[in-house]
């Protein structure tokens, strides 16, 4: 029952934050542009004032009552947090300013380079919990000393204020923050460092209480993930220490996921209140509601900011409206994540059809829905009622739509047998035959997958999307590059070569648009990383394969060439994890679907002659789920995808995969289970530390560690890549041993890859004289 307005029924709407790249890429646009030296940090700092002014305004403009700040960043919030604590490794010059960090240092942490100051191995790299975007890794010393610069957060209070909005700083907690941190000297407790950590916290919070600041948001989404016993004491002793001392009130914000075992210590922190994503654990509330006390607001997360379709709406209503009732004013509406997630906008999508676009919401209209339900609790149903019923048709619509189902696609999935998912023979049987048909010496050198994708490329896809480009002559200068890529890996002396992927826009949006049940946008960016962002194709339907995808390219590629040149796909849990995904049936479902499609691929690219075929996951070790108990059936539907798709080919077939910036070490197993004959790895950036995890449980197949790291425009020496090559010959055996960078090449320019692949062979031929081969 939804009461109409009184004093005491007055939900805060809020939002926990912002996509900052602009409906545009204005960031990624300036960003790029300053380290190429074409602007100034000045202009760079504009576009940060202007896309943030512009942010608050959508906010204010859908009626939401707080705004955050703080959630605005350059390059990521994790690091922003690095330079508000004073947390700089040694090699970047640990002596701070009382401004904190200067822009150029903060960016050599980042990529290891900018445009002042002399290179340097940037820090680590690792994915942000469950989703696709990539935080930078705190380092933390035995002798960690923390340090307040809060004058950049300052600044930004400064100018929501000047704009008349009432603000509420977004804090990284001390305790997540430690969490997400690695030690880089001998080993030790990370919470040791808890006692110097939060005198920090506390010192911030003072200042911010000395500005009139209400509230702030301090995220703590560990809380959603197995704590033991010593975490969960700290958790306790840590909030106790902060509520001891006058303060704004802290929201203590959770997301991904549910509380779960964490709940009943974690509601009586003291705190001003709790945040909860009830989009991913709608059970929380009924658990909350009798156990909160009466002086904490409960902020609910009914709005989903990991996906873009429309909220039910009603649905919401009545579950809201009996948490009204006891909490009244204490209740408060917000997406259940950041929308860091999701695009800006859908009033940009000018393409999609109206039906499909219907169905969607984008990071404004998210704000939107939060306001509604907002106004539905303050003024009653009625107040929305127009709203409602289109909210209402929508969902309809999209269910009742004939582009959903595919009777073609159910009766394949149906007849998905388990010797489908299995190859004829074993590792042991097949490694042989591959070794006599791809006459490839020890330790082969390789790259994973595409190369430089330059303005010429880009012009070109743009003038043949536009219709300025026939398909013919767009074809001939896509094989034009094909040739030029083949022709210097062999220049360089490759081994095993790849086609480039020159026809490419992004390695799921390509498939998305030639895969039925999909649907491709024109602005829906989302940040990956730093100024590297993504178009994830949707999922709205039952997913096919019309025809042949990548066949062609590769065979055009391999008639150039006498080495193997390896066919070049995504995998279906990447494709799924990197794809906003349909909400009406089990994930398991729709991979199990991309697989098949895939495997139709697989074969014709056998059939075509490739002799080695790569199947991309990096996404593999991002899907596990947060909580330890949910992980087996994951992985157990994750890994048969990978297999469905790969499992058709012939003994002699080589299959790839590859995977990037995960820890392994919990799903190693499940990676010994895809039974790919090579899998290439993240580890430069982790200094070979990724390694261990495949040592220790004795990876049985080849493996290819990444020897340099293509997110730093750095180009490393072959004596650097060199010892890189000697730590991994210590835990891996030389006939397993590959090497290759860490990940594409797509986003380097050539002046960077060739130098850096030549350094890579050379020391690969180095090592290989030395052991023998």
């Amino acid at each position: 029952m939804i009461s109409k307005s009184s004093e005491n029924t007055v939900a805060t709407t809020h939002a926990l934050g912002f996509p900052r790249i602009g409906a545009r890429r204005e960031l990624k646009r300036a960003l790029d542009a300053y380290w190429r030296g074409e602007i100034d940090q000045d202009t760079l700092r504009r576009t940060g004032v202007e896309l943030r002014s512009r942010h608050w305004a959508l906010q204010a403009e859908a009626g939401l009552d707080l705004v955050p700040v703080g959630d605005f960043s350059y390059y990521d919030h994790v690091l922003d947090t690095s330079a508000l604590l004073g947390v700089i490794p040694e090699r970047f010059g640990r002596e701070v300013g009382e401004d904190g960090i200067d822009l150029d240092r903060y960016f050599r942490m980042a990529r290891g380079r900018a445009p002042r100051g002399e290179d340097v191995t940037a820090c680590e790299m690792t994915k942000w919990f469950d989703t696709n975007y990539h935080y930078i890794v705190p380092e933390l010393a035995h002798d960690q000393r923390f340090t307040l610069h809060a004058r950049g957060l300052e600044a930004q209070l400064d100018e929501a204020h000047a704009k008349g909005l009432r603000s509420k700083p977004v804090l990284i907690g001390p305790l997540t923050y430690l969490w997400l941190s690695k030690v880089r000297d001998e080993p030790f407790d990370k919470l040791t460092l808890l006692e110097r950590l939060l005198p920090i916290y506390a010192e911030l919070l003072h200042r911010l209480a000395g500005r009139g600041i209400e509230w702030v948001q301090m995220d703590e989404p560990i809380l959603v993930c197995d704590l033991d016993a010593a975490w969960q004491a700290a958790f306790k002793a840590a909030y106790q220490q902060l509520a001891a001392q006058h303060h704004p009130r802290l929201l203590l914000t959770t997301y991904f996921g549910g509380l779960g075992a964490n709940l009943e210590w974690a509601l009586q922190l003291p705190v001003g209140g709790v945040h909860v994503d009830l989009v991913r654990a709608p059970e929380q509330l009924s658990e909350i509601l009798p156990r909160l006390t009466e002086e904490k607001v409960l902020s609910a997360g009914v709005i989903d900011g990991r996906n873009i379709w429309r909220t039910d709406l009603e649905a919401w209503l009545e579950p809201l409206g009996r948490a009204q009732e006891q909490l009244g004013e204490r209740l408060w509406l917000a997406p259940s994540c950041s929308l860091l997630h999701v695009p800006v906008d859908l009033a940009g999508e000018t393409r999609l059809d109206d039906e499909l676009k219907n169905w969607l919401a984008f990071g404004v209209q998210k704000l939107e829905e939060v306001a509604l339900l907002g106004r539905a609790l303050r003024e009653g149903r009625a107040s929305i009622a127009q709203a409602l019923e289109a909210n209402r048709a929508a969902l309809a619509a999209r269910r009742e739509s004939s582009r959903i189902h595919n009777a073609a696609v159910q009766q394949r999935l149906r007849a998905v047998s388990p010797t489908m998912s299995r190859r004829a023979s074993p590792y042991s049987q097949r490694a042989p035959l591959q070794r006599a048909r791809l006459k490839l010496p020890l330790l082969p050198t390789t790259t994973i997958g595409s190369f430089p994708q330059t303005q010429a490329i880009r012009a070109a896809r743009r003038d043949y999307r536009a219709g300025r480009l026939e398909r013919a002559a767009y074809e001939q200068r896509m094989r034009a590059e094909i040739e030029h890529t083949i022709k210097t890996q062999e220049a360089l002396g490759l081994d095993m070569l790849v086609h480039g992927e020159p026809e490419r826009n992004d390695m799921v949006e390509y498939f998305g648009e030639l895969l039925e049940g999909f649907a491709s946008t024109q602005q829906g960016w989302v940040q990956s990383f730093g100024s590297r962002c993504v178009k994830p194709p949707i999922i709205y339907g039952d997913v096919r394969r019309a025809g042949p995808m990548t066949v062609e390219w590769i065979r055009y590629a391999q008639s150039l060439t006498e080495r193997p040149v390896k066919g070049m796909l995504t995998g279906p849990v990447t494709i799924l994890q990197w794809s906003f995904v349909r909400d009406d049936q089990p994930r398991a479902a729709t991979c199990q679907q991309i697989a098949l499609a895939l495997r139709g691929e697989v074969g014709d690219l056998e059939a075509a002659g490739i002799r080695a075929i790569q199947v991309d996951e990096p996404a593999l070790r991002e899907g596990l789920p947060l909580r330890g108990s949910e992980r087996p059936a994951y992985l157990d539907w994750a890994v048969r995808a990978f297999r469905l798709a790969t499992a058709g080919v012939r003994d002699e077939t080589q299959i790839h995969s590859h995977m990037c910036y995960s820890e392994f070490n919990d799903i190693i197993q499940a990676i010994a289970e895809l039974d790919a004959d090579v899998i290439t790895i993240e580890a430069a950036r982790s200094d070979m530390e990724l390694l261990a995890a495949f040592a220790e449980f004795e990876y049985p197949n080849e493996i290819g560690p990444g020897v340099y790291d293509i997110h730093s425009p750095r180009v490393p020496s072959v004596a650097e890549m060199a010892q890189q090559l000697e730590k991994a010959a210590e835990v891996i055996t030389r006939q397993q041993l590959w090497a290759n960078p860490d990940c594409g090449l797509k986003t380097r320019a050539w002046e960077e890859s060739k130098p850096a692949l030549a350094n890579m062979i050379a020391a690969a031929q180095e090592l290989r004289a030395r052991i023998g081969g």
